[in-house]
């Protein structure tokens, strides 16, 4: 074997590494924003939504 199998293998394993780490953080994202749809549906609010209707902020 040579030597640029292991280059490309490492950067084959760079490239995995990082499409899964993004593909895991869109999924969580996703997760994060139902969650807060649902808390929001049951009346819980966020602070810094109260707290820009104190100031009159929409």
């Amino acid at each position: 074997m040579s030597h640029a199998f292991y280059v490309n293998l490492s950067y084959a394993a760079a490239v995995l590494v990082v499409l899964a780490l993004t593909l895991w953080t869109y999924l969580d994202g996703k997760a994060q924003q139902r969650a807060l749809k649902e808390l929001e549906a049951a009346g819980i609010r966020r602070r810094s939504a109260a707290h820009q209707e104190e100031k009159g902020q929409p």
